[in-house]
């Protein structure tokens, strides 16, 4: 493109212009003379029949504005602090991440791009170039409706530099509208901490149609080959888990991941969560479980209803809203199996024993007395452990009943169910 002012002074293009309004010369003579094309022709005409004493054709660059000094100290300091988090191998930390930074930037009142704290990064050696590698796994979307397809898996990591012990983020998310509904930090990884997830979100959103999960025993029981030593009766599958139990009372049914690699709908996110979850524990200082769980609150809410999702191109909860407007949604209306009637028949952990002659049952050295069956009674125990009050309540049901419930301390049973 012709750069007018490099050709002739503001006055010569104004009485162009003028001879143009008074009809002396036309559009086409102007823009040969010119150099110019239509769009520019009558780009200049607008300016000048707006202002014509203002108009002018000189060119002005842009300046742009330099950062401060203290701006470009904090940015150091930032990107400083990232790198002890990258070198620390004790963290679930692979890599910088600059968009993270820049967001703690904003929250500070330093308006910086992402492009420019890169450059401020191989600067200073706090730069990693991304490894480009094909994926193993596919990422497309394979559900139609929310609902559909749950992916559900945890995590154990230091999520804080500062934490004593590793804790176990636990999270459930939506194939279809890729929204997390359930996401939790746990001491431990155990059955109970995995049902009371499925708890919350059946309660929350619905029962969906299915699960997908790794072969972790909490989901699943696998038997290895036999060998000389040792001849196993039972197969993979033959014994269902404490976890699988429940989902097989809600009638929903479960889909065993292969590999990680198979996993990758929901490792992505965990990925995304971990870069910005140990990052907020460090700069904060949080040494406590229950401070991790703000941080994580923050970071999951960002997620749905901030993030645009690099699959969808959609912000998760606003996919999520659209499809059960559209109706198109699996998820059952959450509703107890019958017999049962109270919730904590089902979310619980089940064990069966057979009373002795005198109707009774042992329970880590408590003996029991059940009311209302026959000696030798087949009879289902239900454990539903309270940790706010440290206390398990026993359900005992026998002849499809409800007849006896009880509390122990919940350390007693610790040991015996393994919450």
């Amino acid at each position: 493109m012709v750069q007018i002012h490099k050709h002739f002074t503001t006055e010569q293009v104004k009485v162009l212009l003028e001879s143009y309004q008074q009809g002396h010369l036309s559009r086409e003579e102007i823009e040969k003379t010119l150099g110019i094309n239509k769009t520019r022709f009558f780009a200049l005409i607008k300016n000048y029949r707006t202002s014509p004493d203002a108009f002018s054709i000189n060119y002005e660059r842009k300046k742009h504005s330099r950062l401060s000094d203290q701006a470009e100290e904090k940015i150091q300091n930032e990107l400083n602090r990232d790198k002890e988090l990258v070198d620390n191998k004790d963290l679930p930390v692979y890599g910088y991440n600059y968009a993270a930074l820049n967001d703690r930037l904003r929250k500070e009142g330093i308006q910086v791009s992402t492009t420019t704290i890169i450059k401020r990064a191989k600067s200073l050696g706090c730069y990693q170039a991304k490894k480009r590698k094909k994926d193993a796994h596919d990422r497309e979307v394979i559900t139609s409706a929310t609902g559909d397809l749950i992916q559900h898996d945890a995590s154990i990591h230091k999520w804080s530099p500062f934490a004593e012990s590793k804790w176990t983020l636990i999270t459930s998310l939506d194939d279809h509208s890729r929204m997390m509904l359930y996401a939790d930090f746990v001491e431990s990884e155990t059955s109970w901490a995995h049902i009371q997830a499925a708890q919350y979100l059946m309660q929350h959103f619905g029962i969906p149609n299915r699960y997908y999960v790794d072969n972790l025993r909490v989901f699943r029981f696998i038997q290895h080959r036999d060998s000389v030593w040792k001849n196993l009766v039972l197969g993979t599958d033959d014994v269902n888990t404490q976890w699988r139990q429940v989902l097989a009372l809600m009638n929903t049914d479960v889909i065993y991941a292969l590999s990680p690699q198979a996993k990758g709908k929901i490792e992505r996110p965990y990925r995304w969560l971990q870069e910005r979850i140990v990052r907020t524990c460090a700069l904060e200082h949080v040494e406590t479980l229950d401070g991790a769980r703000l941080v994580l609150r923050e970071e999951v809410h960002r997620y749905n209803y901030q993030q645009v999702h690099s699959t969808t191109q959609e912000i998760p909860a606003l996919r999520f809203d659209k499809a059960h407007k559209e109706n198109r949604s699996l998820f059952r209306s959450f509703s107890l199996p019958k017999p049962y009637t109270s919730a904590k028949d089902v979310f619980c952990i089940r064990h069966h024993r057979v009373a002795d002659g005198y109707r009774r049952v042992s329970i880590v050295g408590h003996s029991i007395q059940i009311p209302g069956i026959q000696p030798r009674e087949e009879i289902d125990v239900h454990f539903i452990p309270d940790q706010s009050k440290n206390i398990v309540e026993i359900r005992f049901w026998a002849i499809g009943k409800l007849v006896h419930t009880t509390n122990l301390p919940l350390e007693a049973l610790k040991k015996v169910v393994h919450f």
